[in-house]
Formats: structure tokens, C-alpha cells, sequence
């Protein structure tokens, strides 16, 4: 008894106090071994080695755990054949080596740890340990990149233990956490570490409260909220030393030296693209003030590269090697930034090979380390060649993704790599084929959620299920606040739900099938008599690559990126206001004025320098950033002209090929939802143009029967209430007669509708992610398999949407294009008309 009460008091006091304190009771529990006889001492001296072995691993003392470990598990299995040992000792010992064999790098002996785990706890009805080594198989798929199937085992597990032990959750949050930034999610990341960390510190775990800030830290650094990241590492840099864990404080310290550089390379250093850019001597005069910039500057970058070096001697040193590669690379970038090359070199030489468990962040920093160090020395094209192997390797990371999210989330990580190639392309862009250099640059670096082809739908009824929940509770909550009642605890419950479908949604099944990055070639063969404007933005300066009559060209718009953005918000805004069908004259004339200028000054600076180029051509825009919200028809230059807005042009591509292969044969489905007057009035309107369409009107208009009628549709024509959600764009949604319809709902048809009209609301506002991954309802449906969505960028009136649709369906029923039709029927009054073309234009 005492053996065991000691065992019990070690673990407690390395947990709330540091190891030091926990060992020294085992220490005394082995003094005792020798008043025991027979398989009772083998049992307690293997309990007793499993113990410290245990504390070692948490100390990050992970080789001694595993001499240990291995030692003593045999004991257990001799005392359990003897009737000495209970059975849950063995399995959950078993399980703890397995832990500390993830730690070592050693994935494939710890799946056969966690999976004699399962089997001894299937065997002995232990159903805890068994979802406590499913845990540990999330974290040993997250270690060899395997993001999806590490979500998947993490949300099995969260249902176990919130019914069998819901203390447990918060050590489950900080490991979700850790696989939602390797998809390169830091916001749903921090959602559950802002969830977790109250009830870490309300029990006073120490060493998992400290790694939740170390993870919470990370996700600030990629949210770019620095001084929140260097204040959460220090936090948890203190209570590991406070632990006595000398390794887990050395990875606090290097979470805390990535924002210290991050602060330090955004210093006002000359870029590494602009150090070795050739400059003529005005250029070069300039470039030497800037040189001068405050000393303070440079020797905080010079105790930073210091700062970093020693860190990664001290990682290496408690055999962190990733970790240690980490600090040096960060080393290197800041060498590098204030021109020690050659320093920078040698610490670039010191960083090992990346083995098949190195995390994919870690990765492409080699990579931009090589190519900004390359740089130095001149060498372009082995800074382009680190930059295209970097973008492949996280292409092949990004192919084993499984949700919309996580496919678009993984872009984060090649932010700098591609940022830092098409800027060096840019910096000396001049003939034809540096243009086309720059659109082949352009195109793998943005919108790759787009270039897969995806899965037929999968049936996963929990989803379904929990799906058609949170439909049901969003009517319910619509209700309630027209009734007057009190929502924020059905609100609650909408939002736990939502999250639910999120985290399942992850790893349901892989979004599609990878397809190539479109060829130039093929681009200006299916061009034809149109237009392509691929805009990029760097430097806060705008240019952009047309490609027409089969020629490249560079334009360099000059205008300020940022006047650009704010001039789109203002324009925005004031078309919101211009929105409402009775609206006063004075205020509808004034507001249309401002509307005007603003459009102008858009077309001033972003579409009057290409006419020389693109001509009267129809056009096929490739936006960035706030340009996905420009309603381009209002635009003088464009009113009129058949404009299609696509995410790059090998989404126009494959969605043009798509478009011509199909047959045509499908069906329209005409839809009006309720509490929409003038759009329902619109949509029986309709009929006399599709007099075979299947109707449905507000009534009608639930989601069950709206998803049946869409499955297979040729055309389908949406009027109803909506709204944009940022931070998820399949939870995007149409108002129904049952509660929302959901983009996540349309993702998921066998056959998603061809073309698809979203007649009211904003539904084409989309959140602008890192490697200009544009996601919102429309962008959702083309991301699924729809051609051609028409949708408004800006409130749109019901009279004027239903006056649009009309003269628009009554233009496509002769045959015209969608985007042809849609330039003819919003050019009459394009200020109330946001509507834009997205996908072919067919």
C-alpha cells in the first residue's frame, strides 16, 4: 500500500509542482521492493518503473523513458500471467510507452503499441484506455502527416471521453489544436485552446497547461497577433522551468524567438528580392539612404540572429533536432536580411535533411532560407527552383487534405515561398516571357482549393444528422427573435452544433482529386476572342498579366493597393445604402453620386490602362484580395462588356472544358423562398420562360425537396433571403421555409447544378485567404462542381433583382451566355445591379 500511495503522490507532485519533486518518491518506493516476494514484487517494481519512466517522458527526457519502459513492461506481463496484476496496469502502460515512442519519432512502434492498446482494453472491457489510445493514434497519424485521419481518431475520441471522462477533453483540445495548424487553420486552432485553457488553469494541470499556450502562442503567431504570441510563450516558458522541464522550455523559447524575428525581419530591412535587384544610380542613391536606417534597427536584428543560434544549440542539445533546425532557419533569414551571407550559409549547412516526419512548416522555411540566401549571390534561378520544390511538396501535403477547409488552409504555409517568388519574377519583369513566367508563378501560387475535382458524395449519416440539426435550430432561433424571445442559449447550441459539422466535415472524405496547374498554351487556345486580366498585388503596388490575341503582357498599374481596397469598401458600402427598393429620391441621387465617382476612380485605376491590350474583348478577371468584391460591371470601361470573375484561370479552364463537355439534358429548378415578395413574384414570373421547370415556391421551399430538385439540374434559379458567413463559407446560406439551406449542404450533391443563378442577397462575397483562396457560397458551389454561378457582390433590392432576372433569363432563353446575358441585363442600371458572373460564362 505504501508502494502504491507513494507511486500516486509522485505523479501528483511532478504534475502541479516539477519532476524533481515527483521522483524522489519512487525513489523510495523502490526501497521497499525487498519485504515483497514473487510475481507481487515483479508487479510493483514493474509499476514503479512504468511510473518514472512516465515522469521521464513528461520531463522530456524521452530516451531514459524508453530504457525504462522496456524494462519494465515485461514485469508486468510476467506478474499478469500470475494472477498479480491487474489488466488495466499492462494496457495503460503499454499505452504510455507507445507515448513516448511518438516523442522519440518513432511513428510505426507506436502504432503497435496504441493498437495492442485497444486489444487488451476490447479484451479486458476497459472502454477508457480504449479511447485514450485512439487519442494517441490521432497524434501518431498527425506526426507523419496525416491531418485528416489524425481529426477523425480526435473526434471519435472527444465523443468517449465527454461521456466517460470529460476532464480529459482539454489534453484533447491542445493536440486538435496542434493538427488544425498544421492544415494551416490558426483561427478554429485558437477556438479550442480559448476553450481548453479556463479549465486547465481552474484544475491546475501544469504540464498540459503550459503546452496549451506554447500551441495557443503558435496560433497567434500565424493569426499575426505577435505580442500575444511572445506573451503566452513566455507564460509557458516559466511554468516548464517551474517543472523542471528543461526541454519543453526550450520549445517555448523557440515559439517566443518566432515572434521576436517575425518582429525583427518586419523591421524595415531592405527585402532580400530588393538587395539583389541591379538598380541604376538614383535607384542605388536611394537604396544606400535607406541603408542608413537607425542602428538600433540592425543590432536588434544581429541580437536576434545571436539569440536564435544560441537557442538552437541548446535544442540540439536535448535532442529536439526539428526544433533546433527551426531556430537556425531562423537564424539564417535574419543573416541573411541584414546582408551576412556568409554567415547565413554556414548556419543554412547546419540544418539536417528533412526526414518523412518533419513537419511541413518547418519544410518550406528551408526552403525560403535557400532561396533568400541564393539571392544573395545573385542566383535567381536557384531561388525560383527552391521556391517551385517547396510549392510541390506542399501540393503533395495539400493532396492528402480532406475538407474544403483544410485543402484551403494548407496554403498558409507557402505564403512567403510564393510570395517571395512572384515578387522576383515581378521585380524584373519586362519581355513577353517574363509575363508568361509570371502567369505560370501566378497560377501555383493561388486558389489551388479550386484545381480539385471532387468526390461524388459520400453518405456519412452522424454529419447528415447534425447538419439537418443545426437547420431545424436555425429556424427555430429566426423565430424566437421575431417573437421577442430570449436566443442567446438556443444561439449557444447553434454554435456547438456548428462547430460539430466543422471538425466532421474535416475528415468525412477527401474534398476531390488533384488536377494540374493549367498550361498558358491551353489557356490562350480557349481564349479565343476574349480577354484574360490576372491581377496581382505586391509591394503596395498593383499590376497585372493579360493575356490576348495569343501575346503575354505585363501592365503595371501603379495605383497603391491600399487606395485600390479602400476605394472597393467605400464603393461597397455605398451600394448597400442604394440597396432598399423605396428609397428617398434625395438620398437614392446622392448616394448614387458618390457610388459614380467611386466607380470611376475603380476604372480609372485598375481597367482604363489595359483597353490598349484587352481592347472591346469579353473578359475573364482573375482578382486578388478586395477585388473579389468589385461589382466589374459597374465600371464605365466594362458596363455592358461580358465580364466572368474566376479564382485563377485553371479554375476557368477546367470549369470551360467541364461546361463544353456537358450535355445540356438536365432539368430547371426554379426556387423562391420566403419573405421575399418581389423575388417570388420574379420566379413565377419565370415560368412563362421555362414552362417545363420544376417550381417551388415559399411553401414549398424546404431544403429536403430543393436538394432533390438541384441534384442533376442543368440551371437553377435561387430568389431568397441569405447570408455570407467569413469565417466558414460552407456555412454561407439561403433562408428556406425549414431554416437555411447551406453551401455545405449543395458541396456535397452527386451531381451539383450546372449553372446556378443566386438571385438576392450578397452571395457572392467571399473571404479572401492566404494564397487569395477566395471562399464563400459561390465560390463554394464552384469549388463543388458547378460551371457558371451568377450572384451579387453588394444588397441588391427585391424589385431590382426581380427586373434583372427577368430581362437576364429572357436573354439566356435565346441563347445567349450567362455572362453575355447578365452584362445586357445589368447594364440598364448597374448601380443596383452588383450582380457578377463567376466560373466558364457559359
Amino acid at each position: 500500500m505504501r508502494i502504491r500511495v507513494l507511486i500516486t503522490l509522485a505523479y501528483a507532485e511532478a504534475e502541479t509542482g516539477s519532476v524533481s519533486d515527483g521522483l524522489p518518491h519512487l525513489d523510495t518506493a523502490q526501497l521497499l521492493f525487498a519485504e515483497l516476494q514473487g510475481p507481487q514484487r515483479a508487479h510493483m517494481e514493474g509499476v514503479v518503473g512504468c511510473q518514472r519512466a512516465l515522469l521521464l517522458h513528461r520531463a522530456g527526457q524521452t530516451a531514459e523513458s524508453l530504457d525504462l519502459f522496456n524494462q519494465a513492461i515485461p514485469l508486468l506481463e510476467h506478474a499478469l500471467g500470475s494472477g498479480a496484476c491487474d489488466a488495466s496496469v499492462l494496457t495503460a502502460n503499454v499505452m504510455n510507452r507507445g507515448l513516448t515512442y511518438i516523442a522519440y519519432g518513432k511513428p510505426a512502434l507506436a502504432e503497435q503499441d496504441m493498437h495492442r492498446t485497444m486489444l487488451l482494453a476490447e479484451t479486458h472491457q476497459l472502454p477508457l484506455l480504449r479511447a485514450k489510445a485512439q487519442h494517441n493514434l490521432g497524434d501518431i497519424a498527425l506526426l507523419v502527416g496525416d491531418v485528416p485521419t489524425a481529426l477523425r481518431h480526435y473526434e471519435e475520441t472527444e465523443r468517449a471521453f465527454r461521456e466517460l471522462a470529460p476532464g480529459l477533453v482539454p489534453r484533447l483540445q491542445i493536440d486538435q489544436a496542434r493538427a488544425l495548424l498544421t492544415a494551416g487553420l490558426p483561427d478554429e486552432a485558437a477556438e479550442q485552446l480559448d476553450e481548453a485553457l479556463p479549465e486547465l488553469r481552474r484544475h491546475k494541470v501544469g504540464q498540459d497547461l503550459a503546452e496549451a499556450e506554447v500551441i495557443r502562442a503558435a496560433a497567434a503567431l500565424l493569426q499575426g497577433d505577435l505580442e500575444l504570441a511572445r506573451r503566452l510563450a513566455s507564460a509557458a516558458q516559466r511554468r516548464f522551468r517551474r517543472r523542471g522541464s528543461e526541454s519543453w522550455s526550450e520549445v517555448a523559447a523557440l515559439t517566443k524567438m518566432r515572434a521576436e524575428a517575425a518582429v525583427a525581419l518586419s523591421n524595415g530591412v531592405p527585402s532580400v528580392a530588393a538587395q539583389s535587384k541591379a538598380v541604376q544610380s538614383k535607384a542605388a542613391q536611394a537604396k544606400a539612404s535607406q541603408a542608413k536606417a537607425p542602428r538600433s534597427k540592425a543590432a536588434q536584428s544581429r541580437a536576434a540572429q545571436s539569440k536564435a543560434a544560441r537557442l538552437a544549440e541548446r535544442l540540439s542539445a536535448v535532442g529536439l533536432t526539428d526544433e533546433a533546425a527551426m531556430a537556425r532557419m531562423l537564424a539564417v533569414r535574419l543573416a541573411v536580411r541584414r546582408g551576412a551571407a556568409a554567415e547565413a550559409g554556414s548556419l543554412v549547412r547546419q540544418v539536417p535533411k528533412p526526414t518523412e516526419v518533419t513537419p511541413i512548416d518547418h519544410r518550406m522555411l528551408l526552403r525560403l532560407c535557400r532561396a533568400e540566401l541564393s539571392l544573395t549571390s545573385g542566383d535567381r534561378q536557384r531561388a525560383l527552383s527552391e521556391a517551385r520544390s517547396g510549392l510541390d511538396e506542399l501540393g503533395q501535403v495539400r493532396d492528402r487534405m480532406g475538407g474544403l477547409d483544410l485543402l484551403c488552409g494548407t496554403a498558409v504555409h507557402g505564403r512567403e515561398l510564393g510570395e517571395l517568388a512572384v515578387r522576383l519574377v515581378l521585380a524584373d519583369a519586362e519581355t513577353e516571357t517574363d509575363a508568361r513566367q509570371l502567369f505560370a508563378w501566378l497560377e501555383r501560387t493561388r486558389a489551388q482549393v479550386y484545381r480539385y475535382e471532387p468526390q461524388p458524395s459520400i453518405d456519412d449519416p452522424l454529419l447528415a444528422e447534425r447538419v439537418a440539426e443545426m437547420r431545424s435550430l436555425g429556424r427555430v432561433v429566426q423565430q424566437s427573435r421575431l417573437d421577442g424571445r430570449a436566443v442567446a442559449e438556443l444561439e449557444a447550441r447553434y454554435d456547438v452544433l456548428q462547430r460539430e459539422v466543422t471538425r466532421l466535415g474535416w475528415h468525412t472524405s477527401q474534398w476531390g482529386r488533384p488536377r494540374p496547374v493549367c498550361e498558358l498554351a491551353d489557356v490562350v487556345a480557349q481564349l479565343g476572342e476574349r480577354a484574360l486580366v490576372s491581377f496581382t498585388g505586391q509591394d503596395e503596388s498593383l499590376s497585372a498579366v493579360v493575356v490576348a490575341a495569343g501575346r503575354t503582357t505585363l501592365v503595371r498599374l501603379g495605383s497603391a493597393s491600399q487606395t485600390v481596397e479602400e476605394v472597393a469598401r467605400q464603393l461597397h458600402a455605398d451600394l448597400d445604402v442604394l440597396a432598399p427598393d423605396h428609397l428617398p429620391d434625395l438620398l437614392a441621387q446622392t448616394i448614387a453620386r458618390s457610388a459614380r465617382r467611386r466607380a470611376e476612380l475603380l476604372d480609372e485605376l485598375l481597367v482604363r490602362p489595359l483597353l490598349p491590350t484587352v481592347g472591346e474583348r469579353e473578359l475573364v478577371v482573375v482578382p486578388t484580395g478586395s477585388l473579389y468584391a468589385v461589382p466589374w460591371g459597374v465600371l464605365p470601361s466594362l458596363r455592358g462588356r461580358p465580364v466572368v470573375v474566376v479564382p485563377s484561370a485553371t479554375a476557368w479552364l477546367t470549369a470551360e472544358n467541364d461546361n463544353q463537355r456537358a450535355t445540356g439534358s438536365g432539368h430547371v429548378v426554379l426556387v423562391g423562398g420566403p419573405g421575399l415578395t418581389g423575388g417570388v413574384g420574379e420566379v413565377r414570373g419565370l415560368r412563362r420562360t421555362y414552362p417545363a421547370a420544376r417550381f417551388l415556391d415559399a411553401d414549398q421551399a424546404v431544403s429536403a425537396n430543393v436538394l432533390a430538385l438541384l441534384d442533376g439540374a442543368e440551371l437553377a434559379h435561387l430568389a431568397a433571403h441569405g447570408a455570407h458567413q467569413p469565417d466558414n463559407a460552407l456555412f454561407s446560406r439561403l433562408e428556406l421555409v425549414d431554416g437555411p439551406l447551406f453551401a455545405h449542404d449543395i458541396a456535397r450533391l452527386r451531381r451539383p447544378p450546372r449553372r446556378v443563378v443566386l438571385a438576392a442577397c450578397e452571395l457572392a462575397l467571399s473571404h479572401i485567404r492566404p494564397g487569395d483562396e477566395a471562399l464563400g457560397f459561390a465560390g463554394a458551389l464552384l469549388a463543388s462542381g458547378s460551371h457558371t454561378v451568377v450572384a451579387a457582390v453588394s444588397r441588391v433590392g427585391d424589385q431590382a433583382a426581380a427586373e434583372t432576372m427577368q430581362q437576364f433569363h429572357a436573354r439566356l432563353a435565346t441563347g445567349a451566355g450567362m455572362a453575355q446575358a447578365l452584362a445586357e441585363s445589368t447594364a440598364a442600371d448597374p448601380l443596383r445591379r452588383p450582380f457578377v458572373c463567376f466560373g466558364s460564362g457559359g
